[in-house]
């Protein structure tokens, strides 16, 4: 097998150029997979890391039918106090759960006793919150502490709306707000912050203090819009919905109906089809690296086959078995395409090492959000790529390396 191969690699070598130029569109096709998925696998953890550790977390459980008509935020569809008892001691006990958080999610007016609009808040729990988005506190800006997310009678508003009323960090504003029964209060609070807008379902909601939410809407006992739970492991956040959610089915209400729905961040965010669509483009990058390398490998080994006609009539002419001869073309396939391959693989890696170096910024969103991205390629995906390419390159050598063992010493013999 060693000597094929060592005359494999002398055949290649009698025909330099064509080596070298087939060997090099190999290598750039296995350079370009390689930085495409390092550089989109990058970008598409930089979105699913703010989506989920920003705003949304892993999971959010509601009531039942909350999600149908989740754009009014309604009051009248919110947890009551022992069905959230309930569910906190099933996230409790569910393996797989690191933290959870309430939420009270409200609209209301703001106003700055000089203009008035509408904005839409989250009455969290500070502490829980931080523990479910924990990149929440990275995008408030002008923080009067650093040290606390939010106190009662503080509240965190969006970046753009306080800069259109111009409203700024340690201003006093009124918010006014309906609860279910359609009775109406107000209250005062002061601006700590400004949260710095993201794309995405709650990318631009304000904060306050759940106690404080649930004071402005007259709640007598405090009911919950919705429960963030952030996962242990994001790689088995699927596992961990299925046991959620399997818990959860068990809990009815008194028409014996499911109390609960459950949903992954992938299902409340329309960016989850960004990420689909990064993974469809990557398998596109790699059906092209394939037919790069089909008609590359092809055009060589048929043209190999073509000129060597002579070459292989003495062969066969010699006792060389149709196998042996077979062989050996394939074998030439086998070392064009591992050269290319492995050569491609270490430019790849080099580029996004020095991608690495340089950083790489990336504008996104509506909001111009801007990622900072780290590329780099997991293992498997190098040995992917070069396996397909050996892979195709061997497939590519079959139909010449048979033309070529079937040729008959006296016709090849003729050969001119």
């Amino acid at each position: 097998m060693l000597k094929v191969l060592r005359l494999s690699m002398k055949n290649l070598l009698r025909y330099k150029r064509r080596t070298l130029l087939t060997g090099m569109l190999i290598a750039v096709g296995v350079v370009a997979v390689i930085v495409f998925v390092g550089l989109s696998g990058s970008f598409k953890r930089a979105i699913v890391g703010q989506i989920t550790d920003a705003v949304l977390s892993h999971l959010q459980v509601h009531r039942k039918g909350y999600m149908a008509s989740v754009d009014n935020l309604p009051l009248d569809r919110m947890l009551p106090p022992k069905a959230f008892e309930t569910l906190s001691d099933i996230l409790t006990r569910t393996d797989g759960v690191e933290a959870f958080s309430p939420r009270i999610k409200l609209g209301a007016m703001l106003s700055n006793y000089a203009q008035t609009t509408n904005v839409r808040l989250n009455g969290v729990d500070p502490a829980k919150e931080q523990a479910v988005v924990p990149l929440l506190a990275s995008r408030i800006k002008e923080a009067s502490d650093e040290n606390t997310l939010l106190k009662k009678g503080e509240v965190l508003l969006p970046e753009v709306l306080a800069k259109g009323m111009a409203v700024k960090t340690g201003d006093t504003i009124v918010l006014v707000a309906n609860n279910k029964d359609g009775s109406v209060n107000g209250m005062t609070f002061k601006v700590t912050g400004l949260v710095e807008s993201l794309m995405g379902p709650g990318g631009r909601d304000g904060y306050l203090h759940i106690e404080d939410a649930a004071v402005l809407l007259r709640m007598e006992t405090p009911e919950i819009s919705e429960v963030a739970v952030r996962a242990k492991n994001f790689d088995q956040l699927t596992a961990v919905a299925e046991r959620l959610r399997a818990a959860l089915e068990l809990i009815t209400n008194k028409q014996n109906q499911p109390m609960f729905e459950l949903h992954t961040w992938d299902q409340l965010t329309p960016f989850y089809n960004v990420v689909r669509m990064i993974d469809v483009m990557t398998l596109g990058i790699k059906v092209i690296l394939i037919a790069v390398v089909l008609i590359s490998v092809l055009n060589v080994m048929m043209m190999s086959v073509y000129e060597r006609v002579r070459e292989i009539g003495t062969l066969a002419a010699m006792g060389t078995r149709p196998g042996r001869i077979m062989a050996l073309f394939v074998a030439e396939g086998f070392c064009l395409g591992l050269v290319s391959a492995l050569s491609g693989a270490a430019i790849g890696l080099a580029v996004l090492w020095i991608l690495n170096l340089t950083g790489v910024e990336v504008a996104f969103g509506g909001a111009n959000q801007v990622f900072a991205l780290a590329p780099s390629v997991a293992p498997g995906e190098v040995v992917s790529a070069c396996l397909i390419v050996l892979g195709v390159s061997i497939l590519a050598s079959l139909q010449p390396a048979a033309k070529a063992a079937r040729l008959e010493p006296v016709e090849a013999l003729r050969h001119v």
